[in-house]
């Protein structure tokens, strides 16, 4: 009976060893503060962000005008105070088109983003861990899709399935994981010869318990990068397919699509086109800002220099 409550002390007393060899560093919250104080630019494009969400959620609230229906009277209005972006072709305020476009460019952003995530962290983790076999075949695989270029990979799964949102969220989730999973892998094998990880092996821990509770969370600052910079991409990869006419289609709204119809008539009514292109333009340049100043506080290897 001893000896038993003496081994149950041993793993507790592990346990708590390894919780706090994980927990040594800096937390997330303390980061992100550093990361205020230091990189305003990262502060304001994360405001900007939230902001452009917060336009496209609440757009019925923000706007009285229909984006779907116009008024054929107001075709190609310039900007006025009644219609502060103008109007199309159609007579539909084009800053209510903007703001219902918005949903569907940052929901085309951020799903096959994350979902392209969730792929590439549970393969890379899978492979990096495992390693042999299974490491081969997944990066293998990857440096199949990798050795392809994006955008002509996801039309030729656009053409494949057709038009549509979610064949656009499938398109661009497919196309993205590859990426992930080399960069979770290689972290996964620096982590896994580490203390707290051989610890946990010894202690008996399941192999899967192991990846998601000892090697996830040491991967989460770079996942966060990740996901903060691959959005501008799959918004962009979006746009293009969109202006090539496969695609967002109508009645649906998005700022490619807008920038494809208003193409037409750029030299008599230019505020068509360059409206959702400033706002795409204002999305990247918020991400990649974003991106960069979460990677100079999250990355240990820049803070150790």
């Amino acid at each position: 009976m001893a000896t038993f409550n003496n081994n149950s002390n041993n793993s507790a007393a592990l346990s708590e060893e390894l919780a706090g060899q994980i927990g040594e560093s800096e937390t997330l919250g303390v980061q992100l503060r550093r990361m205020a104080k230091k990189n305003k630019l990262a502060v304001f494009s994360a405001i900007l962000l939230i902001l452009l969400l917060l336009s496209a959620i609440f757009a019925p609230v923000l706007t009285p005008y229909d984006a779907v229906t116009g008024n054929t009277a107001e075709r190609l209005q310039g900007p006025s105070f009644e219609h502060w972006l103008g109007t199309d072709e159609m007579g539909r305020d084009v800053l209510t088109r903007l703001l219902y476009g918005a949903r569907i460019s940052l929901a085309v952003g951020i799903v096959p983003t994350l979902v392209s995530l969730i792929i590439g962290v549970a393969l890379g983790m899978t492979a990096g861990f495992l390693g042999g076999k299974v490491d081969y075949i997944i990066m293998r695989f990857a440096d199949v899709m990798l050795a392809f270029p994006s955008l002509l990979l996801a039309m030729v799964i656009m053409y494949t399935l057709g038009d549509g949102v979610i064949n656009i969220f499938l398109a661009l989730a497919l196309v993205g994981w590859a990426s992930v999973a080399r960069v979770v892998r290689s972290e996964t094998i620096s982590l896994k010869e580490s203390e707290y990880v051989e610890a946990a092996r010894s202690m008996g821990m399941n192999p899967v318990k192991i990846m998601f509770r000892h090697i996830l969370p040491n991967c989460m600052p770079s996942l966060i990068v990740l996901f903060t910079l691959n959005i501008p991409s799959a918004i962009l990869s979006e746009s293009s397919l969109s202006f090539l006419g496969i695609g967002i289609q109508l009645p649906n709204s998005s700022w490619g699509l807008m920038v494809n119809m208003g193409r037409q008539f750029f030299n008599q009514a230019p505020w068509i086109s360059l409206a959702p292109s400033v706002a795409i333009m204002l999305v990247v340049l918020s991400c990649n800002f974003l991106g960069d100043g979460l990677r100079d506080v999250l990355d240990p290897h820049l803070n150790n220099q």
